[in-house]
């Protein structure tokens, strides 16, 4: 294969960890939760004034809504006041900002980016487009969030990126979501949890749901004397798992671009939300939704995830069901195939998988679409984003593992009216981690979620060593005429 001319767009986004985030610092225990509290209380008012005053000095100028945050935080440990007296609001801020701390969202590593065209296409010069970027954001503790960024793909290819905000914001959580019933039936189905009273629950319930009449129904279920059997127990347990999964975040249309931040919400996410693969879908009546499926990480398991949004602003982030749901790399394709929805997988940790489904929310039987091929992918391949359509077919940009762990960007040509056929593919990398770029975090790496193709050209945005990431460009026909005919 003859070198390809792969054209660097000089941009490199690299983590910086003076983008911090207040989070709740507050203590399992509750005892030491009340000895918090109780030395705030034994201070004067004067000298809660001081003490509030010298923390606002230090921290006021890092965050936009410093004592918004510490309010929440004090209703979080509010119950554990013993004072029978009313709390001024300097000293509920004060207790607050005890509960309080900083986390450097990306003070390890901001990388493994997904480009897909930004929702608001208004104000551009001919031939531009605007697109939103999701990034992999590692701080402490290597949890992983979502950060995003806007940027404009002018008519000659070139690319600009909008100034990053020295402010992060987490989104609003909503305190009473709506669910559907057939797929929280479907879930808890899968799960093992289909029995006489979570029956009894979900029959009670309407078509489509929120967290309060559920809470209700479960109370209703529960309404017996003596202890719940343990089988009971378990299953309420499931259930407040599976509300808590199926969240609703919305941000405020102030908030900019750079400085949304989807910060862990579940517990099957609490160790991180990893490597975002965000796609711009277009239903078959031409209204649009932005699907991003991601990896949820507890510390302990891995369990596929999806996040949906119109205007990444408001987000719902739903648990997906069915079999052929595990491992990594989902990946929808942008449109209906044949009338169903289309995916593209990895079920087994090391070769690319198809699969359709009538719902989004509901995937099974996987068919092998293609097995590592190539020495550079002899470990294992995945992809890196979703199915890219293109007039000679689906586009996909694929990863390989080879000796050594060292990841390489690939491609391979799908048939674009029969997916399940694998007609071209790259034979050797597209990208590969060589020379000054092999060092980093984790050293020979280059990873992507998501490309995006414009006025004929592939603009690739990619990991470097799960640390930093850049784009390059390349233009589609050269690409396409690299690649090897398959069978």
């Amino acid at each position: 294969m003859r070198r390809l001319n792969l054209r660097p767009a000089g941009i490199t986004l690299r983590p910086n960890s003076a983008r911090v985030l207040i989070r709740p610092f507050i203590p399992s225990d509750s005892a030491r939760i009340v000895n918090v509290i109780g030395r705030a209380l034994s201070l004067s008012e004067a000298e809660t004034g001081e003490e509030l005053a010298a923390v606002t000095a230090d921290f006021g100028a890092r965050h936009q809504h410093l004592q918004a945050a510490w309010l929440r935080h004090f209703e979080r440990v509010k119950a554990h006041v013993f004072s029978g007296r009313p709390l001024s609001e300097a000293r509920q801020l004060y207790i607050g900002a005890l509960f309080s701390g900083e986390y450097a969202l990306e003070s390890a590593a901001l990388f493994n980016p997904s480009m897909a065209p930004h929702p608001d296409q208004s104000g551009l010069a001919e031939g531009e487009l605007r697109f939103i970027m999701s990034l992999r954001a590692t701080g402490e503790g290597h949890i992983s969030s979502i950060e995003f960024r806007a940027g404009i793909i002018h008519a000659d290819h070139t690319i600009t990126i909008e100034e990053p905000s020295p402010f992060v914001t987490a989104p609003e959580l909503n305190p009473n979501p709506t669910y559907r019933k057939t797929v929280f039936l479907h879930k808890l189905m899968e799960m093992g949890f289909e029995n006489e009273w979570s029956t009894e629950v979900m029959r009670s319930l309407n078509r489509d749901f929120t967290l309060t009449e559920l809470e209700a129904a479960m109370r209703r279920a529960a309404n017996e004397p003596g202890p719940l059997p343990r089988e009971v127990q378990r299953t309420t347990e499931c259930v407040r798992w599976l509300a808590e999964s199926n969240y609703e975040v919305s941000f405020a249309p102030t908030v900019g671009v750079s400085e949304r931040i989807i910060f862990p919400v579940s517990s099957n996410e609490s160790n991180g939300m990893e490597d975002a693969r965000f796609v711009r879908f277009v239903e078959d009546d031409g209204s649009v939704i932005y699907y991003g499926t991601y990896t949820a990480y507890n510390g302990r398991a891995i369990l596929p995830q999806l996040l949906e949004t119109t205007d990444f602003l408001n987000f719902r982030a739903r648990t997906l069901n069915g079999q052929a749901v595990q491992n990594k790399g989902m990946a929808f394709f942008p449109r209906r195939i044949d009338g169903r929805y289309a995916m593209i997988s990895r079920q087994d940790d090391e070769n690319l998988f198809l699969m359709f489904s009538d719902n989004p929310h509901f995937w099974s039987d996987p068919r092998i679409l293609r097995r590592p091929c190539q020495p550079w992918e002899a470990v294992k391949i995945g992809n890196c984003g979703s199915p890219i359509e293109t007039e000679a077919g689906w586009l996909v940009i694929t990863h390989g593992v080879g000796a050594m762990r060292k990841y390489c960007i690939g491609a391979i040509l799908l048939d674009l009216h029969d997916p399940t056929r694998v007609i071209a593919e790259l034979t050797e990398p597209l990208v590969s981690p060589d020379g000054g770029t092999r060092e980093g975090y984790v050293p020979n790496v280059v990873y992507t979620c998501g490309a995006l193709v414009h006025r004929d050209c592939l603009i690739l945005p990619y990991g470097l060593n799960d640390t930093a990431c850049t784009i390059v460009t390349i233009g589609l026909d050269e690409l396409l005429a690299a690649l090897t005919p398959c069978g």
